[in-house]
């Protein structure tokens, strides 16, 4: 007999289904057709808004082992669709890999952060590879729980927990996200985050107690010290790590300078201008685009 689904898995086997547009559908398809995929993850603002507008965001999860040291792959695609024009960011890697990197297993921090928020199976090979990528989702939430509630408060609410978590999360990598991101993901994404916490810390194995949407979760000051010292590990390499992955990108993600712009202006709100040297040059452009973005940052009073 097999075991029993627990509660979180539920959760997150009904959210793989979330709804998307048929064209989002078609375009993972042939993504996954092209990549040799076993299965394909819709995520982002466009996930929760349906908007085919911007640039869609898939991860495509390979068979076997990983083969490049620095993962994952990241390039651009576009897709016609009648008189629309289809933008797409694809990170492809294996799913072996993924699944080590949502359960903590790997220096990285990016997986279970990223994953713990929403997103979609929007492609899959066949049951199999279903149940992979959902008790991969379901590590990466435990992961982020258990890192959660040794960042945040002896007592708090989820979105304390949830909080602490990201401005952590988002300090660690190089990253052009305003203060306070943090704020806007809960926000926006209310329904996903309520209560997944608790669920998540039952499949990490930490017990707690709640009080209406008070928590209080029981780590000893030895727990506390264990996790927080395998987070340091991982946040002393989160921006020399994320630095490699950009720079690997810029000789792969064709489009890059205008991906980046877009991306710039869309999170601070500052414009930059994407020249034909940024274009053929986004590595070497980099530290100048950072140094204005650092300008208008204290312009608005931020310098963070």
């Amino acid at each position: 007999m097999a075991p029993p689904i627990s509660p979180l898995s539920n959760r997150i086997e009904a959210r793989l289904d979330a709804p998307v547009a048929p064209v989002v559908a078609e375009f993972a398809a042939a993504l996954a057709h092209d990549a040799g995929a076993i299965a394909v993850l819709f995520y982002g603002s466009n996930l929760r808004t349906g908007s085919l507008e911007g640039v869609l965001d898939f991860y495509v999860l390979l068979p076997g082992e990983q083969r490049e040291r620095i993962w994952p792959r990241v390039s651009y695609h576009e897709r016609e669709d009648g008189d629309v024009t289809l933008r797409a960011k694809v990170a492809t890697m294996a799913l072996s890999t993924f699944s080590k990197a949502a359960s903590g297993e790997l220096s990285d921090t990016t997986i279970w952060a990223r994953f713990v928020q929403p997103c979609a199976l929007v492609w899959e090979r066949d049951a199999a590879a279903r149940d992979r990528v959902r008790q991969a989702l379901c590590n990466a939430a435990g992961t982020a729980a258990r890192l959660a509630v040794a960042l945040g408060p002896a007592a708090g609410t989820a979105a304390d927990y949830w909080g602490a978590l990201f401005r952590a999360t988002y300090k660690a990598e190089f990253r052009v996200e305003k203060a306070g991101r943090e704020n806007d993901i809960l926000s926006v994404n209310a329904d996903h985050f309520a209560g997944l916490l608790p669920l998540a810390l039952d499949h990490a194995g930490i017990s707690y107690t709640q009080n209406g949407e008070r928590l209080v979760p029981s780590l000893t000051a030895h727990e506390r010290t264990r996790i927080l010292s395998w987070w340091k590990r991982r946040q002393r390499l989160g921006k020399p790590l994320n630095f490699a992955r950009l720079a690997k990108a810029s000789t792969t993600f064709e489009g890059a300078a205008k991906y980046a712009a877009w991306k710039i202006e869309r999170h601070t709100g500052m414009p930059v201008e994407v020249t034909e040297f940024r274009e053929r040059h986004p590595l070497l452009s980099a530290p100048g685009v950072l140094w204005s973005l650092r300008k208008h940052r204290r312009a608005e009073g931020r310098d963070d």
